[in-house]
């Protein structure tokens, strides 16, 4: 058992160094080699992981998409029956953030997705992957808008979606440089907005 741990744990880490190229250097910064030297092993031990390139890609964008999930799955839709009002908002804020680079885990997080949903525009190989994540994070989201009896979830849900990934371009990347703050009060403004309420102060991280 502890060998296998062992094993489970190397496998994880040639991840995480994938992750931090991803960051970087991109997609193109990925390669077995580099992954090898940035998680301290020889490219034979990443090679028993990963048979190739293609296979740690797949991995890389296997393991974010995971590890999103895990995130959504972690808000039941159950605590969002009977809220009204800030106590809506707050809860489904809460939600929606586990998507957003409000941390630097979430932000590692969204780099990386983002680098996968490009390549996936020409390299099909990523498609299931991120095809899943899309179809998976509409999912919850239409599921909570019709629990807070919001009209129309499902539409209700495409245009936040849509603002969701403007959040996140505008956050990790020069293209706008939107601090956390801004973000969460954008978000705020928007969530407010579909759910008829007042807009109320962004609760603190603290």
């Amino acid at each position: 058992m502890p060998a296998r741990i062992d094993l489970e744990q190397r496998r994880k880490d040639v991840i995480e160094a994938g992750f931090r190229l991803l960051v970087a250097e991109g997609l193109s910064g990925l390669s077995l080699r580099k992954v090898a030297a940035e998680s301290g092993l020889n490219i034979g031990s990443v090679r028993h992981y990963f048979d190739d390139h293609q296979n740690l890609l797949i991995a890389a964008a296997t393991e974010v998409s995971d590890r999103m999930g895990k995130r959504l799955t972690r808000y039941s839709t159950d605590t969002l029956v009977g809220l009204e009002g800030a106590a809506a908002v707050d809860a489904f804020q809460a939600l929606v953030e586990e998507l957003l680079p409000i941390d630097e885990e979430r932000r590692v997080e969204s780099i990386v997705l983002m680098e996968f949903i490009v390549a996936a525009r020409v390299n099909p190989i990523f498609r299931p992957v991120t095809e899943k994540m899309a179809a998976d994070m509409r999912l919850v989201i239409t599921d909570a808008l019709s629990v807070l009896d919001v009209p129309d979830p499902a539409e209700e849900a495409e245009r936040l979606v849509a603002v969701l990934g403007g959040l996140i371009v505008d956050s990790v990347t020069p293209h706008g440089s939107l601090g956390v703050e801004r973000l969460r009060k954008t978000l705020r403004a928007h969530l407010c907005s579909i759910l008829a309420t007042a807009p109320v102060a962004v609760p603190t991280t603290d």
